[in-house]
């Protein structure tokens, strides 16, 4: 930071250059953050300690500026809104990376199969339970599958019965079980590039 001073007038850098740094350096630790947490709570325990370890080097430098210049109000707006951002924008990566499993619950009447032989098709597993619900029988699918063919299961239940009952949660661990191969994928599913998602999901909200 002592460099950029040289080449830049005092109020440029007090009032552009310094926030700049400020807010790029606090969207990358946050980023991180958000990060780490996610790989934590996934048990990732080499990848954790590695961003954590970085994501502190960048807040030490960080805060070491705006101690240094508690004067500007920029620095602060900086601060604050690459908090903000980072937080967002880990979010997003995290959404992008798709890492981890998960479980997803299906409630269906008892007499509706065609969620669980669609799955099946696409080569997810597949497990039914019998059950009782409050209007009568009914059958709960559970499938375990990679968080990156999740938007292609939920294409799957939702062209079924657009109004059907599921759940997802997260899946720690995982010992053995049946997941999708390649091979197994439809052909359908293997070119739709997520655009038909995209306008159907836009089009709920």
């Amino acid at each position: 930071m002592v460099i950029l001073k040289e080449f830049f007038s005092q109020s440029t850098y007090a009032m552009v250059i310094l926030p700049l740094f400020i807010f790029v350096a606090r969207v990358l630790d946050v980023s991180m953050a958000t990060i780490r947490i996610i790989f934590v709570s996934r048990g990732k325990k080499f990848l954790a300690p590695i961003l954590g370890f970085f994501e502190a080097l960048i807040w030490i430098i960080v805060i070491g500026q705006v101690m240094q210049n508690l004067g500007s109000i920029f620095s602060y707006i900086a601060y604050a809104g690459g908090f903000a951002t980072g937080t967002l924008v880990g979010m997003i990566i995290e959404e992008k990376l798709a890492i981890g499993v998960v479980v997803v619950r299906i409630i269906v009447m008892k007499d509706q199969c065609q969620i669980q032989r669609r799955l099946s098709e696409a080569g997810f597993g597949v497990t039914t339970v019998d059950a009782q619900g409050k209007t009568g029988a009914v059958k709960i699918i559970y499938s375990i599958m990679k968080r990156k063919e999740l938007d292609d299961a939920i294409d799957i239940i939702e062209s079924c019965d657009s109004k059907v009952f599921y759940s997802i949660e997260d899946a720690k661990k995982v010992n053995l079980g049946v997941f999708r191969t390649k091979e197994a994928i439809p052909y359908n599913l293997k070119n739709k590039f997520g655009i038909d998602r995209f306008h159907r999901r836009i089009g709920k909200k």
